[in-house]
């Protein structure tokens, strides 16, 4: 599977979930508009039920006025004295008059601002809240009553406001009072000439009220596209990470064959070279050609133990004998060996060993391989007169061996893969690095085993330092 592949897929799936989330989001988004349309029809029919009630409460509380002001018994109360409350009896043709010279009283004298001014405030709160749980409006609101007149509250949460008439109060200023932004609005005793005032609610909890109940809906979406998502991620990584993986396996048999062509071909030109009449009968040529042989063979079971020894380490088969060893030792004796090979390409190696407890527990021989690879290591990626330096520093419960180089160096990317099992950072298309790759995973599975860690710090064109810790002693 090629990158272009993969690329589209990824778009692909991201534009999928961007509408997936998209759709769900819009009918959540119109299932919540639709409860709202039903809340706001609750709350308007609870109002218009409030201003009838409202309206008939105050009309009648003017009319006992009317009756007290003309020193005349109400015609239904007059009826009703002194009989059981159980028993009425319906008003006779005076007690009509009386009512319909009131309304007509009324209507000709009446000024609409005083049924505002006379609305019972404990049958306003009673009739309101009843109204709202009979269309079943469970919510905490705040309410009040405007005065066209004075410009301001007259009523605000079933309590008279002392700040009526004066706009400069706090409760009359529309920036602060919530009532003056509240959605939810009906006149009250208005008719076709005049609107002496309206009744206002506000619900400060409304948006919280109608998001709660589409909240399991809206956590379930999110928690199945999260899911939906975190597979889509993982699935890409592992094939990216598959795709990498598929390409070192590629580049490790591409040099397995290169390192094994060259001494077989060796190998089978040396046997047809023994073989030749004129090669049998002289001792010193098969004695020669043999050693090529052996030579070339031991060169082929390095490398083959090499990747044995890898498979070991996966399968964490690999057993280490812990004894007491003077790592500059160890450094010392690699030193010198690595030497012969860097001074022939012009360069050297130096060392600075500054650890002063240089005795810790370890496995002599890994730890002696770990060494020889990062010189190894150093040596092959310096293409021109290397300059090697190894250095150790005391550290907290142990010590620190850091291998630096002036060689190619590596770029980020590769910084990232380069203790991944055999995984080279590539020099070009020519095959001037020799190896599997398999260097710097061991270093990496040792160190560990030893209790260790290991870190590379590089830059393009400036070499490349590995430090690894040991140590002083193992535990268990």
């Amino acid at each position: 599977m090629n990158k272009r592949i993969i690329s589209g897929i990824i778009v692909l799936m991201s534009f999928s979930l961007i509408g997936v989330g998209a759709i769900q989001y819009y009918w959540i988004l119109k299932a919540v508009n639709l409860d709202e349309k039903n809340f706001n029809d609750k709350v308007m029919i609870s109002l218009n039920n409030v201003k009838k009630k409202i309206t008939q409460d105050t009309e009648r509380i003017l009319e006992l006025q009317f009756y007290e002001d003309l020193g005349v018994v109400p015609p239904s109360e007059e009826i009703n004295s002194g009989l059981p409350s159980e028993i009425t009896v319906k008003p006779n043709k005076k007690s009509h008059e009386l009512r319909n010279h009131a309304a007509e009283f009324n209507a000709k004298h009446l000024n609409q601002d005083e049924l505002i001014e006379n609305i019972d405030i404990d049958f306003l709160n009673t009739t309101l809240k009843a109204e709202l749980e009979a269309n079943d409006i469970d919510l905490h609101y705040e309410y009040g009553v405007y005065s066209n007149e004075f410009g301001s509250y007259f009523i605000e949460n079933g309590s008279y406001t002392a700040t009526i008439g004066d706009t400069t109060k706090s409760s009359n200023v529309a920036d602060i009072n919530p009532l003056f932004k509240a959605e939810y609005k009906i006149s009250l005793f208005d008719n076709k000439t005049y609107n002496p005032g309206h009744l206002n609610i506000y619900f400060p909890g409304k948006k919280g009220f109608l998001w709660s109940n589409v909240l399991s809906v809206l956590l379930s979406s999110i928690i199945f596209t999260g899911l939906i998502l975190f597979c889509f991620t993982y699935t890409i990584w592992v094939i990216v990470h598959q795709k990498k993986i598929s390409e070192i396996k590629t580049d490790f048999i591409n040099n397995m064959t290169h390192e094994f062509k060259t001494p077989i071909a060796t190998i089978s030109l040396a046997s047809d070279s023994i073989l030749s009449p004129s090669i049998i009968e002289n001792q010193d040529k098969i004695r020669r050609f043999v050693g090529i042989i052996k030579q070339e063979n031991k060169r082929m079971l390095s490398q083959v133990e090499k990747v044995l020894q890898m498979a070991q380490i996966d399968k964490e088969n690999v057993e280490l004998k812990f004894n007491p060893l003077n790592i500059h030792e160890i450094i010392q004796d690699a030193a010198i060996n690595a030497e012969l090979k860097i001074q022939s390409k012009g360069g050297q190696v130096t060392t600075n060993l500054q650890a002063t407890k240089p005795i810790i527990d370890a496995d002599v021989t890994h730890i002696a391989s770990i060494i020889n690879n990062l010189l190894d290591n150093a040596e092959k990626y310096t293409p021109e007169q290397p300059k090697i330096h190894i250095e150790t520093q005391d550290a907290k419960g142990g010590l620190t061996l850091s291998v630096s180089d002036n060689g190619i160096g590596m770029s980020k990317d590769a910084l990232k893969m380069i203790f991944e099992k055999f995984y080279r950072v590539h020099t070009g298309n020519l095959h001037d690095v020799k190896g599997f790759g398999l260097g710097l995973s061991y270093v990496k599975a040792m160190v560990e085993a030893h209790h260790g860690w290991v870190k590379a710090d590089s830059e393009l064109g400036k070499g490349s330092t590995f430090t690894i810790f040991l140590p002083e002693k193992q535990i268990g």
